[in-house]
């Protein structure tokens, strides 16, 4: 399972670290597609981190699209022909999915068969034949998903439709990780899903508790930082042009596409950077704003859930929403914030 939502930092600085921040456990995993990173502070052990790699791995066994056999992978078979009834978690998740898809606001769960069409990030990425991509805008509305909630079971009227979570899945999965620990009594620590990123407690390091996370920069490998926030517990993550794409024909091509037209969305963006209570709020919403090509007026001001959000352009600028520009440093030459 891979994610359009990646490349953030943080740092942990080993001076003047506090009794918590010396109890320090880390571990790496892979699943997802990318390389895990679970870390936490204090009285944690081992298993900790596995448990949290082992439901990891279970949700990834029930949502991925890039196997043959899962419960979603259940559902886009029985595609045209059939209802699936698939468990309650699954279920709930499909149903979010759904929800949100039907508001056109750039997030579309049907969206898989132009995402395979594609491939880009994947072996035997093309572009394809304007023929192809009309015949997959014909099976790729949400409107056509049909939800039962009395008996939990999906049904993708037209054949061919697929389901495609990837878009939300991590933000998912790094909330359940979060309750996880919570049972078990962690409450602070980070969770990296290969960039999405998850903030538990305060900072153990910094005397402000405030965590220091480095939004990455468009053109830069991973781990180059255009510019660090300040900020509080949270769930950050971002939609760029920059992760996964496809070059031919002398055109650039990236992985986050448009089911309005088929094509790669097109505008002024490289990153949307969205800081948010629930990691699967940030998944929705760095679609959304980044479909939107600028700061929205009003957004987040209803929901006290989302923090704030980042913009970076191709052309270098810096934008904010809802984020003070004190608790931001620019540190990449030639960038600047307007």
């Amino acid at each position: 399972m891979t994610n359009s939502k990646e490349a953030l930092w943080t740092d942990i600085h080993p001076e003047a670290i506090p009794a918590i921040a010396e109890k320090k456990l880390t571990k790496q995993y892979y699943g997802l597609g990318t390389t895990i990173t679970l870390t936490t502070f204090g009285a944690t052990t081992e298993s900790d981190l596995d448990a949290a790699n082992d439901l990891i791995a279970r949700f990834e066994d029930l949502l991925t699209v890039n196997r043959p056999e899962s419960e979603v992978m259940e559902v886009n078979h029985a595609a045209g022909h059939r209802a699936v009834q698939v468990s309650n978690g699954v279920y709930a998740l499909i149903k979010r999915a759904v929800e949100i898809s039907r508001l056109h606001l750039g997030f579309n769960t049907a969206i898989g068969p132009l995402v395979k069409l594609w491939k880009i990030g994947f072996d035997g990425a093309q572009l394809p034949t304007q023929a192809q991509i009309d015949e997959r805008l014909a099976i790729v509305d949400p409107a056509n998903i049909e939800l039962n909630d009395k008996d939990q079971t999906v049904f993708l009227k037209k054949e061919g439709m697929e389901i495609d979570l990837g878009g939300i899945a991590k933000g998912y999965i790094a909330d359940r990780i979060k309750d996880l620990w919570a049972a078990r009594g962690i409450n602070s620590g980070m969770i990296d899903l290969g960039g999405n990123l998850l903030l538990i407690g305060a900072q153990p390091v910094h005397p402000d508790g405030r965590w220091r996370v480095g939004v990455q920069a468009p053109k830069d490998r991973r781990g180059q930082a255009v510019a660090i926030v300040k900020t509080q517990p949270c769930s950050i993550v971002t939609s760029g042009i920059y992760e996964r794409h496809l070059d031919i024909n002398g055109k650039s091509y990236h992985h986050i596409l448009d089911s309005k037209t088929g094509y790669p969305r097109s505008n002024n963006l490289a990153s949307v950077t969205v800081f948010s209570k629930y990691s699967i709020d940030g998944e929705i919403h760095t679609t959304e704003l980044f479909f939107a090509g600028e700061p929205v007026k009003n957004w987040g001001l209803d929901d006290p859930d989302l923090y704030g959000a980042v913009f970076v352009t191709k052309d270098n600028k810096i934008m904010l929403s809802g984020i003070d520009q004190k608790d931001v440093t620019v540190i990449a030459p030639g960038f600047e914030i307007v």
